[in-house]
């Protein structure tokens, strides 16, 4: 069952950010995982309005997001994305077809 990461991020410093997004997609890729959203224009429906920078990003499941988060190689990259601002990482089982 595939998995879906949602990022809410904060970006005070963009030339590092930038940084950080050219080493992310191979990152992901070596996971199984593909982007669906990337930081584009986002309406806000209801509630709050959402200010921060949305990325959607799914998984195989669970257990792949997972590792993907917790790797040496994206463990690096957060050292990137951490001096750029800050952000909320969660993920989510998706439905079976």
């Amino acid at each position: 069952m595939p998995a879906y990461l949602i990022v809410r991020a904060e970006v005070t410093d963009w030339p590092q950010y930038q940084g950080y997004m050219k080493v992310t997609p191979g990152i992901v890729a070596k996971f199984g995982g593909r982007f669906i959203a990337r930081g584009g224009e986002v309406v806000t429906l209801e509630g709050p309005p959402e200010t921060r920078r949305v990325v959607i990003i799914e998984f195989p499941s669970l257990t792949q997001a997972e590792a993907f988060y917790r790797s040496d190689e994206y463990t690096q990259a957060r050292q990137l994305r951490a001096a750029a601002g800050t952000a909320q990482f969660i993920v989510v089982d998706g439905i079976s077809s």
